[in-house]
């Protein structure tokens, strides 16, 4: 069930995607040490007043470990499938192939303040920052604007510190929280949605666990399990409220955030093809990474024996390199825990109104089972 709300996830609908095992929690958090924080921010009801509200947005956090990772830095990439979003740092990540903050994910609008906020967070956490040395954060975005006052910018500094200070491992809150409050999927409510995969080599069990902020689709590119769910539930579109004739007639194509995390141990050019079959899974569901959208993706290994200490002047490093021979496994892993972390996103979202009466209705799983069933994808 879904931590946030009690809703059910996928597969307690009966519906399965792929045919790898998940971890025991079906969520990034699988990846030992890794650490999801949510902070939510809602307030404010009726027409819109920019600057005052109705509020629908908030943000999110990832720790990639259990420790300080600017202390301890980790192999890392990021790809873009279309590049017409954000993610801060992806400079340094591809000059370096390592990650040095947590990750942040929020909205487009409030990407300034959660970087300044980021900043004081780590300044106040790790000694020598701003003296010895600097720190360029990780933050995303997708677009919220049709249910927030995305202009009126309100995650502030206390919300991305609770965000980063409340982040634990255990169960992880998916559909209307933290940075994915405001998003939509598919026509229908989306958010923040994770899963996980296990695969084994020479006797030991690895994880690949994947986490999106999902705010993208076209009702009728919707898959599941193959099924055009789009196309059998049509209804349950966008209502406009007042005033309907100043706001746009259609939506954007949108915009996701994938982070993808393991423990296996993965270079930097191993995570940058990690992230590509990233984007497979995002065609899985539907996905087409048009004009105006912006489809992210970052991956990480935690393996604690290619972690990079801060200050370590050592002129040769041991690590440990995983065979690429041997790696369609994790291929697969990753493309199935991106399709339902998006799925799960999906069910476990509810139906919101936003600024001036806009409403995105979650998706009904009645029907949903319905469809499903019909097409012999059902577990019953």
């Amino acid at each position: 069930m879904s931590v946030s709300q009690g809703r059910p996830r996928l597969r307690d609908l009966g519906i399965t995607i792929g045919v790898m095992p998940p971890g025991a929690l079906n969520a990034i958090t699988d990846v030992p040490g890794v650490r999801v924080g949510h902070s939510t921010v809602v307030h404010g009801s009726g027409a819109l007043e920019p600057g005052t509200g109705p509020a629908r947005t908030g943000v999110t956090a990832i720790h990639p470990h259990d420790g300080s990772v600017f202390q301890q830095l980790i192999p890392a990439a990021i790809e873009v499938m279309n590049g017409a979003g954000e993610i801060t740092g992806r400079s340094q990540v591809d000059e370096y192939g390592l990650l040095e903050t947590p990750i942040l994910i929020t909205n487009t609008f409030s990407v300034g303040a959660v970087h300044h906020a980021a900043v004081d967070w780590l300044v106040a956490n790790e000694p020598g920052l701003g003296t010895q040395y600097f720190v360029v954060p990780v933050v995303a975005e997708t677009y919220d604007g049709f249910l927030n006052d995305c202009a009126g910018q309100h995650v502030r500094r206390e919300h991305v510190f609770a965000a980063l200070d409340s982040a634990r491992g255990g169960p992880v809150a998916e559909g209307c929280v933290g940075g994915g409050t405001g998003m939509n999927l598919f026509g229908f409510k989306g958010g923040v949605g994770t899963s996980s995969r296990m695969v084994e080599f020479d006797g030991v069990t690895y994880h690949i666990g994947v986490q999106v902020q999902g705010n993208f689709g076209a009702r009728q590119d919707l898959l599941v399990d193959g099924v055009p769910v789009g196309r059998e539930i049509t209804d349950l579109t966008f209502e406009r409220g007042q005033p309907a004739a100043t706001q746009p007639q259609t939506e954007k194509e949108g915009s996701v955030i994938v982070i993808i995390g393991t423990d296996l141990p993965l270079s930097d050019r191993q995570l940058r093809r990690l992230c590509k079959r990233g984007m497979l899974g995002l065609s899985r569901v539907g996905a087409i990474g048009g004009q105006s959208s912006g489809d992210l993706l970052l991956a990480f290994s935690n393996a604690p024996e290619n972690r990079v200490q801060r200050g370590d002047l050592t002129p040769f490093r041991t690590t440990r390199a995983f065979n690429d021979s041997l790696i369609d496994p994790v291929f697969r892993a990753t493309i199935e825990a991106t399709s339902e972390a998006v799925l799960n996103a999906l069910v476990a979202a509810e139906t919101m109104v936003g600024r001036d009466g806009n409403v995105s209705h979650a998706i009904p799983h009645d029907r949903l089972r319905e469809v499903m069933r019909r097409y012999g994808r059902l577990r019953e």
